[in-house]
């Protein structure tokens, strides 16, 4: 019974964008991976990398929000989780990257879900602290064990140095470092598309619509719930992966309690419910804080301008600034 339910559900509860609009997330970074690189020095090279990384974290976010309607303000703490494996499988079993990669997307989808077991029970601001304090959990524990580093021992960290982490095959240059981030981000966003396709992403509508109708239709609210919090761990752990090895090493400052706050809050304004939005907030997190230092301003001016864009998103633009696009795009194809 449960499997007719399910497969009769709609696809999602959440808005939906026009079909052909919706690939615009897709072209766009085609776009990136085709001809950008290219056109930038090494500093905005790095930039622009990091700035993909953090669309697929960006993605993850959106999978809880956009689809059941709950809020993690843990995700980049689960960033840090699968860089940390992806660093220590790598220093100790020099593994290939790719494995490397699935190590930290699994560890960080199984602590993502014990970090999302509350929300079985919990919704809206509780939930919202309990995750917080999770990630605040984490800094002080990755301050202490810090990031391995080809060290001996358990947390395989050396104070005296170490080495850094080897890049994948395809991505030993800048460049193709690059362009190998963007072929994973398009792989994360094909994932979650599948799942929303699928029977999870049925669940998690009727879910959204209210949890007493789905245990009526006869859906395992638990399990569907774990999953999500399991997929959105997995893309974030492997987005920590991809930032390892990027940038070789990680540093434990990275990862406070409040770039997870921050990152949520840009997953609203850039736009929750399309993979442009998540692409937007990439941008918004890593490169427009670096265009006010190019211009010799501070970098926390960003904090406020964040502020601004959230309320104004909360007030009059609930479907973010990829939302507004895709409005306006609509009311450009409608003209006579």
């Amino acid at each position: 019974m449960m499997t007719n339910t399910v497969q009769n559900l709609p696809v999602a509860s959440a808005p939906q964008t026009h079909k052909p609009l919706k690939w615009l997330a897709f072209g766009g970074l085609a776009v990136l991976l085709a001809f950008v690189p290219e056109e930038l020095n090494a500093y905005w090279l790095r930039v622009a990398t990091t700035a993909v990384i953090y669309t697929l974290a960006a993605a993850s976010l959106n999978v809880l929000y956009a689809r059941l309607g709950l809020v993690s303000l843990a995700q980049v703490a689960l960033v840090g989780v699968g860089g940390w494996v992806s660093l220590r499988v790598a220093h100790s079993g020099h593994w290939p990257f790719e494995l490397s990669l699935l190590a930290g997307g699994a560890a960080a989808g199984l602590t993502g879900m014990l970090v999302g077991l509350p929300a079985l029970r919990l919704r809206g601001l509780y939930l919202a602290l309990i995750t917080l304090m999770a990630a605040a959990g984490f800094s002080v524990l990755i301050n202490a064990m810090q990031f391995p580093n080809g060290g001996e021992g358990l947390r395989g960290f050396s104070p005296a140095g170490g080495v850094l982490m080897a890049r994948p095959w395809g991505g030993q240059s800048d460049i193709g470092m690059f362009r190998y981030c963007v072929v994973v981000a398009g792989l994360g966003f094909l994932l979650i598309e599948w799942h929303r396709r699928s029977r999870p992403g049925r669940a998690w509508a009727l879910i959204r619509k209210g949890e007493a109708c789905a245990m009526a239709a006869g859906i395992n609210v638990s399990l569907y719930k774990s999953w999500a919090f399991a997929l959105a761990g997995f893309l974030a752990g492997s987005a920590g992966a991809l930032l390892a090895a990027s940038l070789g090493t990680l540093d434990a400052r990275s990862f406070p309690a409040s770039e997870s706050i921050m990152l949520a809050a840009l997953s609203i304004v850039g736009g929750a419910y399309s993979f442009l939005g998540a692409i937007i907030t990439g941008v918004l997190y890593r490169v427009f804080p670096a265009f006010l230092d190019s211009l010799g301003m501070a970098g926390d001016l960003s904090y406020v301008i964040f502020g601004v864009a959230l309320l104004h998103t909360l007030v009059s633009a609930p479907r973010g600034i990829a939302g507004q696009l895709f409005a306006s795009l609509q009311k450009w194809r409608a003209r006579p």
